[in-house]
């Protein structure tokens, strides 16, 4: 009987804590990058296999459902947390997916201490949370037009409030 590999990348912080932990101690170089990632979109596939480039081993955190509430508004998510992690981890260039119920990744990013913090080309690497907690910091070009923001008003605007066909 086949596992469910993708059920084996989502972990707890603590657990993931000392799995990357052992592997700095071998020399792999680990690779973080976070987000809501509510709706998954190209712009997203395209961060995570950037991302994973730089290093061994890619580390996706995602925003708790509350986090992610307190960030985007009280309509979302549009998809709760653990079906996120699902999509998230069944992708090839995802090594390890984890969640932080923080507004901000500072905290998770001081306790798991990763080699390199990726985020998108809007980001300033001045203004980056948690920078001090990495050894270096990457940013991925955005694709223009490609967010989720942009995909819900796209959706509304096509279906308002008609049930989708």
């Amino acid at each position: 009987m086949k596992t469910n590999s993708s059920r084996r990348k989502i972990y707890g912080r603590q657990a993931l804590k000392g799995i990357v932990s052992k592997l700095q101690k071998k020399g792999e170089k680990i690779v973080f990058t976070n987000g809501c990632f509510d709706i998954l979109h190209a712009g997203h596939v395209k961060l995570f296999k950037r991302a994973r480039s730089f290093g061994d081993r890619l580390i996706v955190a995602l925003n708790s459902d509350s986090s992610l509430k307190k960030l985007k508004g009280p309509k979302r998510p549009l998809v709760p947390a653990a079906r996120r992690a699902y999509v998230i981890s069944a992708l090839e260039d995802v090594d390890f997916v984890t969640f932080f119920g923080e507004r901000d990744p500072a905290k998770i990013l001081s306790e798991l201490r990763p080699d390199i913090l990726v985020k998108g080309g809007d980001y300033k690497i001045n203004e980056m949370i948690g920078r001090e907690y990495v050894k270096q910091v990457k940013r991925v070009p955005v694709i223009k037009g490609q967010s989720t923001t942009a995909l819900i008003k796209l959706i509304t605007s096509r279906y308002g409030n008609c049930a989708a066909r």
